[in-house]
């Protein structure tokens, strides 16, 4: 089975960043007594559709692979299902934490509580 990141999700996971900075930003300033609080809101917008836009690729291509033995990632990363003490959907994303404490995310996913049931089929408990 394979986990692979989703164009939607991904843009709502930019699209919620940019809102929730551009708010903090738009905040701080009016806090600092800024007279053109604006620019915050509109810096954040400006620096988030600039990250989205240079990282999308390299997002898109992180695929995850469930095996009956392992759960192998980018970067060379492999798993064994033995290793994984917990799944758990986190903000938008998949979080596997390893017995030894590693903890991996699987992002942009369309359906992250799917994907942790998927992964969490089989596992000892």
């Amino acid at each position: 089975m394979e986990f692979r990141p989703d164009p939607a999700a991904y843009l709502r996971a930019h699209a919620i960043m940019a809102l929730a900075g551009g708010v903090a930003a738009g905040l701080v300033l009016i806090v600092l007594g800024n007279p053109d609080p604006w620019v915050g809101p509109v810096a954040a917008l400006l620096a988030i559709t600039l990250r989205a836009a240079y990282v999308r690729s390299e997002a898109m291509a992180e695929i995850w692979t469930l095996t009956p033995t392992h759960l192998t990632g980018p970067a060379g990363r492999s798993i064994p299902r033995s290793q994984i003490a917990l799944v758990r959907p986190f903000l938008g994303a998949v979080q596997v934490v390893t017995t030894t404490g590693d903890k991996h995310l699987i992002r942009y996913l369309p359906d992250p509580a799917a994907a942790a049931r998927a992964i969490q089929t089989g596992l000892r408990t």
